[in-house]
């Protein structure tokens, strides 16, 4: 028989195994930062803590959006460029980023197919899909637009080294399948567009797509203010109510998660 006080001990010791992994969790998060710049429009940074840079859909050079000090082409020295789809508010400077810093250029293989690119830069993909670059791992996932000339719409799905995952929407409505990205990846933070006007959801229903589908730390607006029939900060935030997950940025405002 034991006495209480090895009981006690015991119990303890259990306890203290058991709330390892989570303590260790904790700490690995504390210590592998995400550090997000908007560039305006749907065009971010995304830095890694391994020091990776991904750059995705840079509309830069032609965006009302963007800082002057942020159209200087030259300065992006990305791994790699993800392209949603090949509309020039997505892609007009993927290309010549790509022959300046030598970086992969990431998106539909039919479109990359028209880049003239070499081999080693030209990553082409398609749904399903899966890119390692430096210590990011990207997924390539459905969206619901269009995309000519060639390809199809994606999303992008980037999964870090501490199993954290970020979910760029790109150009897209809400759609069933969202309910297999969440299952999938369990996104904790999202680039939501919430544009609206002709071409793409507005507030209203990426509001409904995040309660539907997902359940981010972080919701991060994107695709609006840019263009006069586009949604302003106003109307993003009056959509959402007060969610505190909202995470309203500046162009060319930098935010670590």
């Amino acid at each position: 028989m034991f006495s209480n006080s090895t009981r006690v001990a015991r119990a303890l010791a259990v306890v203290a195994l058991t709330a390892a992994p989570a303590l260790s969790a904790q700490a690995t998060h504390a210590h592998s930062p995400i550090t997000v710049q908007w560039l305006g429009h749907a065009a971010f940074e995304v830095t890694s803590a391994g020091g990776t840079r991904i750059l995705i859909d840079p509309f830069l050079s032609g965006n009302p959006s963007t800082p002057d000090s942020l159209k200087i082409l030259k300065n992006y020295k990305p791994a790699a460029i993800l392209v949603s789809h090949s509309h020039s508010d997505h892609a007009l400077d993927a290309k010549a980023i790509a022959l300046s810093s030598g970086a992969m250029v990431i998106s539909a293989i039919e479109w990359v197919n028209t880049l003239g690119l070499p081999a080693k830069q030209a990553m082409g993909g398609n749904v399903g899909g899966t890119f390692k670059v430096g210590d990011v791992t990207v997924h390539l996932v459905p969206a619901m637009h269009s995309s000519d000339p060639g390809g199809r719409p994606l999303g992008f799905v980037l999964e870090f080294a501490d199993g954290r995952t970020l979910y760029h929407t790109g150009d897209t409505w809400l759609f069933g399948d969202m309910s297999l990205i969440q299952e999938m990846f369990h996104p904790s933070i999202i680039m939501l567009g919430v544009g609206g006007g002709p071409y793409t959801q507005g507030p209203d229903a990426a509001r409904k797509e995040i309660l539907k589908y997902f359940a981010p730390a972080t919701i991060i607006p994107m695709h609006y203010g840019t263009f006069p029939g586009l949604a302003t900060e106003a109307q993003v935030k009056a959509a959402f109510g007060g969610d505190k997950r909202l995470t309203v940025m500046k162009p060319g405002e930098t935010r670590t998660f």
